[in-house]
C-alpha cells in the first residue's frame, strides 16, 4: 500500500451528467423508480404484495407518543416471535404491530438515499419536502436511547440484538447511516444524520472489544462500509473503530452466532457446517482467500474491508481484500459482471462453477461489485478494477431494469427458456420477463441509489489527478491550488469509441489520468503536444498546465470480439459469447426464431454493426454468420438414434446487448452459443 496513491471520490456536487445514455438511466430512476417505489412504502400500488414499511414508522412513533403520555403506566410490549415475515391474519382490519420483513426499515433508507443523489443532478423542491416530512416519520419513532428499528421496537425491545445473524438490526442501521449521509451531503440537512449517529453511539456503546460489551458483529454486512462513511462525515473516530471491531471479530471461534438462541440446534460433529460461509464467518477474515456465501453480503463485507484497510494502511487487510478479489474476477464472474452462481443461498458456487441457465447473479450483487471495484481504486487506481466495474454496470447491473424503468429482474440469468422457468422447479428463481416490483424489494431501490449516483463512480481524484475511470458525458470541478478548474467530457460511449475532454485551466499544472480500457487493442490520442504522459497501470496519464480551452481526444476502437471460457468453466466447453467494448451480447428467440440451442456461430465471420430499436431505445446491435441445425425427430420412435450426418443450414445471428433482452415479451435467450466448428 501506498498512500501516495490513494484518491477519493469526486463530491456529487462537483459533477453534472449530461451524458445521453447514463442521464436517461437517471431520468427513468427520477421518473419512474422514485414515485413507485414511494407508492410501494405507503402501500399504495395496487395487485403489489404490501411493504407495511412507512406504516411500520408511524406505528413505532405513535407508540412513542403513548409512552411520554402514559409514563411508568406504559406497558412495554414483551417480544414474540413471528417470522421472518410477518403478515396480518386480516388486511382490512390491521392492528399496531409490525408487518412485513425484518428488514423492511431499510427500503425507505434505500429510497431517501436515492432522492439525496437524484437532487444533486435535478433539484425538485417538491421531492425534498416528501423526503423531509418522510424523515419526520421516521425520526419520530427513534427511542430516546437513540435505538431505531421498528421490528423490536413495535414487537418488544426485550430481545434487541438476540438475533444478529438473522434478523438485520444492524444491516438496516447502515442503509438509514448511507442514506442519511447522503441526505446531508445533497441538502445540507442533518436531522436524519443527528438519528442515525444516534443510533450509531447506541450500538457503539453495545458493541466492542470492552469488558461486557457483545463480541457479535452484523449478519447482513453493510454496517461495516456505512460506519467509515459516517466517520468520514462526522470526523468521529469511534465510529471507525466499531466498524473495525466488526470486521476484526467476524470468523473468530468460537462463532458468535452459536451463542445465540436460534430456532434451529447445531448438531454435535456439524460445528463446521457451510452456514458459516453464508455469512464469512466460516474464518477469520484476514484468513479468507477464497469468495463464499450470500454474494451481496460477501461483496459488501468486502467493500467495507477495503475501506478500513485504505484508513488503517492495514496491509495484511489490504492483502485479503486482493485475494479476494483476484478470486472472483478469475473464477466465480460471469462474463456480464454478475456474480452469486446458485440459488441456494443467493452464493458463490464453488470455483468455475458457472451455470447459465440456473445462474442467480443477483442485482444487488452486481451494484455491491461496482461498490468494492470503486473502493479498490481509492487504494490503487489500475484499469482492472474500473474494468470489472464497466463490465458490471453496463451488463449485471442495467440488465436489471427494463429500457422504460418500469419493471425488474432479480435474477440475471444467462440463458431462458421460458418453458423451464414455469415447469422447472430447479428454475423458479428464474423469470422470463422483468416483474413489476418483489415481496423482498431490495433490487429496484438498489439500482436507484446507484444509477442516480453514477458520477461518483465515474471519477476520483486526490489533489494533483482527476482520475477518469468510466467515459460518459459530464461536467466536473477540480479544485487545483485554491482554484476551479472545469473538465467537460464528451463521449457517444457505450457505442462509440471516440472521447473528448476540455478543459478549463487554472494556469496551473495538474494531471488527467484516463483509463485505457482491456477491451480496447491500440488506441489513439490527440492534444498531448507540451505535456508530459506516462502510462502506467491501464492510465493514460497526461500533466500540464492547461489553458483556457485545451482539449484531449481519445479514440478506442470498438471491435467485436468473440470470446472462450476457461475450460474449467464446464457450461461453456464448445461456446462463444460476443461483446462489442463494454457490451456483453446475447440472442433473442423474437430475432432468431425457436430453439436457440440449434444455432451455432462462425468464429471468424466478418460482423455486421448497425443501429436498431429495441422497445422504443436504440441500441447497436451486431449481425454474424453462423448456422441453424436440423432438428432431429424421432416421430415416436423413441428418443435415440445412431448418429448421422448433422444437417445446418446458413442464418443470419442476430445479437442485442444483453442488458436490452426480455423487453419484448416472454422468448428464449442465451448469452454464451454454440461455436459452429466444435
Amino acid at each position: 500500500m501506498n498512500k501516495n496513491e490513494y484518491t477519493t471520490p469526486v463530491s456529487l456536487r462537483k459533477i453534472q451528467i449530461t451524458d445521453a445514455f447514463w442521464k436517461n438511466e437517471m431520468e427513468l430512476v427520477r421518473e419512474e423508480i422514485i414515485p413507485y417505489q414511494w407508492d410501494a412504502l405507503n402501500d399504495q400500488v395496487e395487485g403489489a404484495e404490501p411493504s407495511f414499511c412507512m406504516r411500520n414508522f408511524k406505528v413505532a412513533g405513535k407508540q412513542n407518543e403513548e409512552r411520554k403520555e402514559q409514563g411508568e403506566s406504559f406497558e412495554e410490549p414483551q417480544y414474540t416471535f413471528r417470522g421472518f415475515q410477518a403478515l396480518p391474519e386480516d388486511m382490512d382490519h390491521l392492528e399496531d404491530k409490525f408487518y412485513g420483513f425484518v428488514f423492511q426499515d431499510s427500503d425507505f433508507y434505500k429510497w431517501v438515499e436515492a432522492v439525496a443523489y437524484s437532487l444533486t443532478q435535478h433539484p425538485d423542491p417538491e421531492l425534498e419536502k416528501r423526503a423531509d416530512d418522510a424523515i419526520d416519520i421516521v425520526c419520530a419513532a427513534q427511542q430516546e436511547d437513540g435505538y431505531l428499528d421498528t421490528y423490536y421496537i413495535i414487537n418488544g425491545k426485550d430481545k434487541i440484538f438476540s438475533n444478529l445473524r438473522d434478523h438485520h438490526e444492524l444491516y438496516c442501521f447502515g442503509h438509514l447511516t448511507e442514506g442519511a449521509v447522503a441526505y446531508y451531503e445533497a441538502t445540507g440537512k442533518d436531522k436524519l444524520l443527528k438519528a442515525a449517529m444516534r443510533f450509531a453511539d447506541y450500538i457503539a456503546n453495545y458493541f466492542g472489544p470492552g469488558e461486557g460489551k457483545c463480541k457479535g458483529y452484523p449478519g447482513h454486512e453493510i454496517a461495516e462500509m456505512a460506519l467509515v462513511r459516517l466517520y468520514e462525515v462526522t470526523g468521529e473516530k469511534k465510529y471507525l473503530d466499531l466498524s473495525y471491531f466488526f470486521v476484526n471479530e467476524r470468523g473468530k471461534r468460537p462463532y458468535y452466532y452459536d451463542s445465540e438462541d436460534h430456532p434451529e440446534k447445531i448438531e454435535k460433529g456439524h460445528e463446521e457446517d457451510l452456514r458459516y460461509f453464508y455469512h464469512q464467518a466460516h474464518v477469520p477474515v484476514r484468513e479468507q482467500d477464497e469468495v463464499t456465501g450470500h454474494a451481496v453480503r460477501g461483496v459488501y463485507l468486502y467493500s467495507g474491508m477495503t475501506d478500513l484497510a485504505r484508513i488503517y494502511e492495514d496491509q495484511e487487510l489490504y492483502a485479503a481484500c486482493e485475494k479476494l478479489w483476484d478470486n472472483m474476477i478469475s473464477q466465480k464472474m460471469y462474463i456480464t459482471g454478475g456474480i452469486g452462481a446458485t440459488h441456494l443461498g443467493e452464493a458463490f458456487s464453488y470455483r468455475y462453477d458457472l451455470p447459465n441457465d440456473t445462474a442467480y447473479a443477483e442485482t444487488c450483487a452486481a451494484i455491491g461489485l461496482v461498490f468494492w471495484a470503486r473502493r479498490m481504486l481509492q487504494i490503487r487506481p489500475e484499469a482492472r478494477y474500473a474494468d470489472a466495474m464497466e463490465r458490471a454496470l453496463y451488463n449485471g447491473v442495467l440488465s436489471g431494469m427494463a429500457l422504460d424503468g418500469k419493471s425488474f429482474f432479480y435474477v440475471n440469468p444467462l440463458e431462458v427458456t421460458p418453458e423451464a422457468c414455469h415447469f422447472d422447479e430447479r428454475k423458479f428463481h428464474v423469470k422470463p420477463v422483468r416483474q413489476k416490483w418483489f415481496g423482498c424489494a431490495c433490487c429496484p431501490p438498489n439500482l436507484a441509489r446507484l444509477l442516480s449516483s453514477i458520477g461518483s463512480y465515474a471519477y476520483t481524484e486526490k489533489e494533483d489527478t482527476l482520475y477518469i475511470h468510466l467515459y460518459m458525458g459530464s461536467t466536473v470541478q477540480k479544485e487545483v491550488k485554491g482554484e476551479t478548474a472545469e473538465i467537460s467530457v464528451s463521449s457517444g460511449y457505450p457505442w462509440n469509441g471516440d472521447v473528448r475532454v476540455q478543459v478549463k485551466g487554472t494556469g496551473h499544472p495538474f494531471t488527467i489520468a484516463m483509463r485505457i480500457p482491456e477491451w480496447c487493442g491500440e488506441y489513439q490520442v490527440q492534444g498531448t503536444e507540451g505535456a508530459d504522459t506516462l502510462e502506467k497501470d491501464g492510465y493514460l496519464y497526461v500533466t500540464k498546465v492547461w489553458k483556457e480551452e485545451d482539449s484531449l481526444s481519445l479514440h478506442f476502437p470498438m471491435e467485436v470480439h468473440v470470446f472462450e471460457a476457461d475450460s474449467r468453466v464446464r457450461e461453456d466447453i464448445g461456446k462463444v459469447a460476443v461483446m462489442r467494448g463494454p457490451v456483453v451480447y446475447c440472442l433473442e428467440e423474437v430475432d432468431n426464431g425457436k430453439d436457440l440451442h440449434l444455432l451455432s456461430l462462425d468464429v471468424k465471420a466478418e460482423p455486421e454493426v448497425r443501429e436498431r430499436e429495441i422497445a422504443g431505445t436504440t441500441v447497436e446491435g451486431i449481425t454474424l454468420s453462423g448456422y441453424r441445425q436440423e432438428p432431429v425427430y424421432m416421430d415416436g420412435r423413441g428418443l435415440y438414434r445412431v448418429v448421422k450426418e448433422i444437417k445446418k443450414t446458413p442464418v443470419q445471428l442476430q445479437f442485442v446487448p444483453y442488458y436490452a433482452w426480455a423487453n419484448r415479451g416472454e422468448n428464449e435467450m442465451r448469452v454464451w452459443v454454440k461455436r459452429a466448428d466444435s
